[in-house]
């Protein structure tokens, strides 16, 4: 599975990829704003990407809704409770928390389980 990461946070991105390719899925390419996001799933074409709701002063809720067909996981530091109303109405397949991210719960939103 190739996976797009989305998120301003330069560590974050390392951490998540790391832990994500140990884990067996493909980092595609990652970015750090809408434009680069838009710029290299356009590009890339990855099986799902994984975006920050918040992405400094730009909206993961908006990137969402620019990256169809490419099926999204909101991912946040904070509880997918603080945001449920916001996810259920948008495009986004799931939510994981980050301390919760693994590729088995990427690949368990992607399929539907």
């Amino acid at each position: 599975m190739r996976c797009l990461l989305v998120d301003d946070n330069q560590h974050f991105l390392l951490a998540a990829r790391d832990l994500l390719e140990r884990e067996g899925l493909t980092i595609a390419g990652t970015a750090e704003d809408i434009a680069g996001a838009q710029d290299r799933a356009a590009e890339l074409r990855p099986d799902v990407a994984l975006v920050d709701i918040n992405l400094g002063g730009e909206s993961g809720f908006d990137l969402a809704e620019r990256l169809a067909p490419v099926p999204v996981i909101m991912i946040s530091t904070h509880s997918g409770e603080d945001y449920a109303d916001l996810i259920a109405a948008s495009p986004a397949i799931g939510f994981l928390s980050k301390i919760e991210l693994s590729a088995g719960a990427v690949r368990d939103l992607v399929s539907g389980r």
